[in-house]
């Protein structure tokens, strides 16, 4: 029994021409998703045009009116009809679709624009005057004098109004703005030797500036750092490590944030490529692995990076919105991402996040209880000095219940040297669980136990590195069956999966025979362990599956074989671990993602009691 199909009429189907309203409404479908598309489209357009300043300004989320106004370098007149005309751009001459260099290439961001809702272009070229023209649901109009002093203003009203059924997907007006800010503020980290404002219009005349950036002076970094602590905050800038690194003609610049400033999502990832905001997979996975080692399963590293390279090595026709790009070899980009930032996070070493002390020092703070003390009223500095010298008791006087104890603090050219170091040289032990040492320009207190455990981590991660990964050869082999799919798959990455202790073969056209397991992970259900590695390589490219379980099995080793809480340390033993903590890479942080010390500042503990 033949059921009719409800798409197609019963009648003889008819192959028809669509008009060019039509085309051009399914078209900006592609292109124009939500009034944030049209920013991106827009400020784009203007980028490319050189602009130095770019202001976009939306009433009601941007589903009535955006504007954006740009001082490039314009359009002339008799190009304005032009500009209209699908496919038709000054970026490319068509002839290389690899070679581009700008934002835009394909021509159909102000067609798309005109065709679903009321677009004006005002534009003024050097030499030529000023002049605009308008669209309204695809019917393009003549164009008429204007004035305007350089640059191009393009607003576009009442979006959608030829695609009503399109209005009913918008979600409400905080949520478009919200969609909005992003795109402007993503652009805005692409290009940090432009300004950007965004004005919300939508009660009328100038409006209130949602946001403002100035042009960044300065070199490449200086430029970058300062945009970016503009945009995500001065505590991402001041824990950010910088980040240049090279990898067969691609390079990766930017900044990412330690370990010990993580997020609870994944919102402050940007990732560029060729100064392109763009949302992969790939790239997104390659940025997790790189953390994958120094950070807890529920935290999100904090980063914004940017890949260069040759326009040939990489497509980024490959979206209608052009948020995704293809690598031609997606392992080298990836690769340099993952290898780039563990560097980096290595050289770190045992540099902490400053939000951990300013936490620290906030919760140490006190209201004050009397009246504001002024300078006058403060006894002098004999006097303080005499008054404490006769209050101190001795510490063979304190109850021996007390689990704190003070070294000897008598000044030796060792204590002088270790003062100097990052870490200072260890006076006490609280708790038998926090040592504290003193700095030249404050304390330090430091987890013994967290410290002690990344470095065990790291040691026994050096002899695996060293010895390789033993094998265990299963008695009898697993057969795991899967699609030809995912077999092929896995045969393509077989040699890597070697390397790591786990050994597979073909078993037929759609079965797995698994031959070795990792020795260190035990008994392993081997179909899961192979579902889990397809999982990752489909999303991400790679797998770092059975790396993470057996880097996840020497963090549990590490954690039982560390210095444990509650255990006295003597002096040597303190500053011994301070000393190892100094030159092992990604110590300041414990194997789960937890910081191993806080680091306070003199100037700030003298401000809590009033010293400044």
């Amino acid at each position: 029994m033949n059921t009719p199909t409800p798409n197609i009429s019963a009648a003889q189907p008819l192959i028809r021409q669509l008009d060019e309203a039509a085309v051009n409404r399914i078209a900006a479908g592609e292109v124009v998703e939500r009034p944030a598309s049209a920013v991106k489209e827009l400020m784009e357009n203007a980028l490319d045009a050189d602009a130095r300043r770019v202001e976009v300004a939306y009433a009601d989320g941007g589903k009535t009116l955006i504007r954006v106004t740009d001082d490039g370098c314009g359009m002339a007149p008799d190009q304005l009809p032009l500009a209209l005309a699908r496919h038709a751009t000054s970026k490319i001459d068509g002839s290389d679709l690899l070679n581009i260099h700008s934002f835009g290439f394909r021509g159909e961001a102000l067609p798309s624009l005109g065709a679903v809702g009321r677009l004006r272009i005002i534009s003024r070229a050097d030499g030529h005057d000023a002049a605009e023209i308008a669209v309204t649901g695809g019917q393009i109009g003549a164009v008429k004098p204007a004035a305007l002093n350089a640059g191009t203003v393009v607003e576009l009203r009442d979006l959608f109004h030829a695609t009503p059924a399109r209005l009913k997907f918008m979600r409400t007006d905080r949520v478009e703005t919200q969609a909005i800010a992003d795109t402007v503020k993503r652009l805005a980290m692409a290009e940090p030797r432009v300004g950007f404002t965004l004005r919300d219009v939508s009660d009328g005349g100038e409006g209130r500036v949602a946001f403002r950036a100035e042009a960044e002076t300065g070199d490449l970094f200086d430029a970058l750092h300062g945009r970016l602590r503009r945009i995500l905050g001065a505590d991402f800038a001041d824990n950010a490590l910088r980040i240049d690194a090279t990898r067969d003609g691609l390079r990766m610049t930017g900044f990412a944030a330690l370990p010990t400033y993580s997020r609870g999502s994944a919102v402050a990832q940007y990732l560029f490529v060729k100064g392109r905001p763009v949302r992969d997979r790939m790239l997104y996975g390659a940025l997790r692995a790189a953390y994958q080692d120094v950070l807890a399963r529920d935290r999100h590293p904090a980063a914004a990076l940017f890949v260069d390279c040759d326009p040939v090595l990489v497509d980024v026709n490959v979206h209608p919105a052009k948020a995704e790009v293809r690598f031609r070899d997606p392992g080298i980009a990836r690769g340099l991402i993952v290898s780039g930032l563990r560097h980096a996070l290595a050289e770190a070493g045992h540099r902490a996040s400053s939000t951990v002390a300013t936490a620290a020092l906030g919760a140490f703070r006190t209201e004050p209880s009397g009246g504001r003390v002024y300078q006058m009223d403060r006894p002098s500095a004999q006097a303080r000095s005499a008054a404490y010298q006769a209050q101190a008791p001795g510490f063979s006087d304190m109850p021996q219940a007390w689990s704190a104890r003070v070294e000897d603090t008598a000044p030796t050219p060792e204590d002088a040297d270790a003062a100097a170091l990052p870490l200072g040289a260890a006076r006490a032990q609280i708790h038998e669980n926090y040592i504290v040492a003193q700095t030249e320009t404050g304390l330090v207190i430091v987890d013994q136990h967290a410290a002690h455990e990344r470095l065990v981590y790291e040691r026994l991660k050096r002899q695996m590195a060293e010895t390789g990964i033993a094998a265990q050869a299963l008695l009898i082999p697993e057969i795991v069956e899967l699609s030809e799919t995912d077999c092929a798959l896995l045969h393509a990455h077989a040699a890597d999966l070697a390397t790591l202790g786990l050994s597979i073969e073909p078993f037929g056209p759609a079965t797995i025979a698994v031959r070795e397991t990792p020795a260190i992970l035990g008994t392993v259900n081997a179909a899961a362990l192979l579902c889990d590695i397809l999982d990752e390589l489909h999303d991400a490219g790679d797998s770092f599956t059975v790396e993470a379980r057996i880097d996840a099995i020497l963090s549990r080793v590490a954690c039982h074989g560390s210095v444990r809480s509650g255990r006295r340390m003597s002096a040597d033993e303190m500053n011994a671990l301070l000393r190892e903590m100094e030159r092992t890479p990604q110590s300041g942080q414990c194997n789960h993602g937890r910081p191993t010390y806080v680091e306070l500042p003199l100037a700030d503990i003298d401000r809590l009691f009033g010293r400044t």
